[in-house]
């Protein structure tokens, strides 16, 4: 049987209070700005009415611009606490953008008949959002990229796969939307 040593001793209660005390200060330094949880919104709270200009669009595809402005507005009416006003001069904010491209690729084709099984639209629009009491721009041209898929057998076409695209760009668009945390 071999007895440990004093200095083995010394050695191993040092490493151990380190390591304590290295722990102790990285938990420490992590939550450092963490204040718990919160119930404010997540949205800003010195605007209370946006106006939705209806999107340029810059690609050949037409329609778009109409589905996309009509989803952005339905998305901030129903997630934020912002009302949509039809009357700029009303407004407090102002929201606006430009399809800079709608693309369409194949996803997945079948073997023998070349044929595409899934097809996917590509949505990509620069947004800017202007406080018009202040003239602060909020989101000063974001680029944002949404996509969407679709498949002739199960009788979609283009046209669902570009609306439900403007969807999922609408919904990110009222993402950038909230205030940073």
């Amino acid at each position: 049987m071999s007895k440990k040593s004093p200095e083995n001793n010394r050695h191993f209660a040092f490493v151990i209070l380190f390591t304590s005390i290295t722990v102790v200060c990285l938990g420490f330094c992590g939550c450092s700005q963490m204040s718990g949880y919160s119930n404010e919104s997540l949205f800003r709270e010195d605007i209370s009415s946006v106006y939705v200009e209806m999107f340029d669009n810059q690609s050949f595809r037409r329609g778009t611009e109409y589905e996309l402005t009509d989803a952005l507005a339905k998305r901030i009416e129903a997630e934020t606490p912002y009302k949509v006003v039809t009357n700029r001069d009303r407004a407090e904010s102002l929201i606006s953008g430009q399809i800079e491209s709608i693309g369409s690729q194949v996803l997945t084709m079948e073997r023998q008949t070349g044929r595409a099984l899934e097809n996917e639209v590509l949505l990509r629009a620069v947004v800017s959002w202007k406080n018009l009491k202040t003239g602060e721009l909020l989101i000063n041209n974001r680029a944002v990229t949404a996509s969407a898929s679709y498949s002739p057998y199960q009788d979609q076409d283009y046209s669902y796969a570009a609306t439900l695209a403007a969807n999922n760009l609408a919904r990110k668009i009222v993402e950038l939307m909230e205030k940073e945390w």
